[in-house]
């Protein structure tokens, strides 16, 4: 196994796979000849090394594309990082559609085994959610899963509560997206009962939710108002036991992987993201869609950078459109609150070899595969288009894995670097980049895309991670599942009263 990689034939830099000592001799293939570069110093696993000499101001070249300009002249063999690399992009850009060709395949059917459920949706797990109208009753939601877990029984597999701090003294787009995206947790299939608890007194009290909820299954959906009852936990319990005893008729059957949403997210990341998770989810995602699933990108700031590549896949004018208006909305949003655009990546994927916003952006949009982009949703939107789409909705893991569970993935991919524990609404299945981490962190990581830096094949890894994903689908716990751990954060924006 070699020591470095060279993505893309125009690229000006390899990528360290593991640490390159000063004086080590990398050989290349450079415009079709091959050519030897001594290592001027210690080059970091993840990081990048110069294959000729860069003037200042010259494109650093990565993946293909310029990930920032040389703020000093570098030398050839040169580590390029944060200290001699800036990025090199812009404010608010004008963008021209010039549509790609891709072809679209179609592959044989497999199936998993999921829960079909009365209004067409399909689920692949059959639990029970507290989802709280307001923060306030946050304890009380926790408490009554606590308690209610003791009545679990047949293939309702556990209640959850999920806490959140909003409902209430929220204003405008602020408070709409909170109503927005409980009403969407309310709906998703992976929940074959739900209680939504209410305090009585909050801007988002049950009344003011339902018509978010829009029409529900009475056997499937109930409520509870705190302030009306005397002992709202022993209520709370009552009610839970006729959910579960509904949920409970509910049992595994083999429903089409044409069914299934997946989410796509990475944070964390280091120089390898854009080498081996990221491109393995990205064919994961084109495999999925050739048998007529879905799957959704989303962190929009982690697009900048790279958002041609994703618009000019658009499969017609309109989705382009949309999407410069996916990229240029969130700019704006930064805009507002005076807040740097192309601020570079943090600390984590700095020291793992992430230089640039574009740097992390070309990594992160590998995740899109090569496939069409069908559909763009905007935040608290659920899907409605086989096929890629994508979301809007910011970097933060914990609230992009939210909106992506909102807008009706079954399952996130979340692909890691540094490694995270976190969980979401849905299972979260942690893909390292890297087999050191993937060791250390066995207890966090569920599938070792490290492999691929090494001696993996990427259409073993893909046909590998696609049918973990599909034991997944039919029940198989991830790490963050079986610690018990179950996160929920809604995009604040707003003023807070």
């Amino acid at each position: 196994m070699q020591n470095f990689i060279k993505i893309n034939e125009n690229d000006n830099v390899v990528v360290a796979l593991n640490t390159l000592s000063k004086g080590e001799i990398v050989t290349v293939e450079v415009q079709g000849a091959a050519k030897s570069v001594t290592a001027l110093e210690e080059i970091p696993a993840g990081h990048k090394m110069a294959l000729c000499d860069i003037p200042e101001g010259g494109e650093v070249i990565k993946y293909g594309y310029r990930i920032g300009n040389a703020k000093e002249p570098v030398k050839e063999g040169a580590w390029i990082h944060v200290h001699n690399l800036k990025t090199a992009l812009g404010d608010l850009l004008e963008y021209t559609y010039e549509p790609v060709t891709v072809e679209e395949k179609r592959t044989e059917d497999v199936t998993f085994m999921g829960f079909n459920r009365p209004d067409g949706k399909v689920g692949v797990r059959n639990e029970i959610w507290v989802i709280p109208t307001v923060g306030c009753v946050n304890n009380v939601a926790t408490a009554i899963a606590k308690q209610a877990n003791a009545f679990v029984k047949g293939s309702v597999e556990e209640v959850i509560a999920f806490p959140h701090p909003y409902g209430c003294s929220q204003m405008g787009d602020d408070q709409e997206h909170t109503r927005k995206v409980l009403a969407d947790l309310i709906n998703h299939p992976n929940a074959g009962g739900v209680l939504v608890l209410g305090l009585g007194c909050e801007n988002s009290n049950i009344d003011v939710l339902k018509p978010y909820i829009g029409d529900y299954d009475e056997n499937r959906v109930k409520f509870l108002v705190s302030q009306e009852v005397e002992d709202e936990i022993a209520e709370a319990v009552e009610i839970i036991k006729g959910l579960i005893d509904y949920a409970a008729g509910f049992e595994r059957e083999p429903i089409s992987a044409s069914k299934l949403v997946i989410g796509m997210k990475c944070g964390g990341s280091d120089g390898l993201s854009g080498i081996t998770a990221n491109p393995l989810v990205g064919r994961f995602s084109d495999l999925l869609i050739s048998k007529g699933g879905t799957t959704i990108l989303t962190e929009v700031p982690e697009m900048f950078g790279a958002e041609t590549i994703l618009m000019n896949r658009c499969a017609n004018e309109e989705l382009f459109h949309q999407t410069v208006d996916l990229i240029n909305d969130f700019k704006n949003y930064f805009k507002s609150h005076n807040q740097t655009i192309y601020e570079n990546p943090s600390p984590g994927n700095k020291k793992g070899g992430i230089s640039t916003l574009e740097d992390k952006s070309l990594g992160c949009t590998q995740k899109s595969g090569s496939a069409l982009v069908k559909g763009v949703l905007q935040y608290g939107e659920t899907v409605k288009t086989p096929g890629l789409n994508l979301l809007s909705a910011p970097g933060n893991d914990l609230v992009a894995a939210t909106a992506l569970a909102a807008a009706g993935a079954h399952i996130v991919l979340f692909t890691t670097g540094r490694g995270t524990p976190f969980a979401s609404p849905v299972p979260t299945m942690k893909i390292s980049t890297n087999s050191r981490l993937a060791g250390k962190k066995s207890n966090w990581i569920d599938f070792n895309a490290g492999v691929l830096a090494e001696e993996g094949d990427f259409t073993e890894e893909t046909q590998k991670l696609f049918d973990y994903v599909i034991e997944v689908a039919s029940g198989k716990k991830v790490c963050s599942e079986a610690a018990g751990f179950h996160d929920m954060a809604i995009f604040k924006q707003g003023v807070t009263l």
